[in-house]
């Protein structure tokens, strides 16, 4: 049975910092592609960050680079989000996806989405 689990979410001040994880598991995680998407109240979801099945390639979201950085542990089957200098623009649920390994920015090539986990940035 494959499991997609976001925890890390909370409350932070503008300008703070917080690292969402998300563990895996019912597939291998190496074999994926992974990726980080936020949805924010009466917004579409979008785009964060990839990173390739390898872990040698990331991409960011404009919105997001240079603050953000994903990382993977395939060992743990664990991916991660490091989000620092957060905006109040932040603020949405974040999800965790995988993905076949040519999966990248696009949503709708990403086949087992976690739950998410909420993420509330104040001004």
């Amino acid at each position: 049975q494959v499991q997609v689990v976001e925890s890390g979410g909370g409350l932070v001040q503008h300008g703070g910092s917080l690292t969402l994880s998300c563990v895996t598991s019912g597939f291998t995680m190496e074999d994926y592609a992974m990726g980080w998407f936020r949805q924010a109240p009466g917004k579409d979801r979008e785009f964060v960050a990839h990173i390739s099945w390898t872990g040698g390639r990331t991409y960011y979201a404009d919105s997001v680079k240079g603050r953000f950085t994903i990382a993977r542990d395939n060992a743990k089957n664990t991916l991660y989000l490091q989000m620092n200098s957060l905006k109040p623009e932040d603020t949405a649920v974040y999800y965790c996806a995988a993905g076949p390994k040519y999966a990248d920015w696009t949503i709708s090539e990403y086949n087992y989405w976690g739950q998410g986990t909420q993420v509330t940035v104040s001004s």
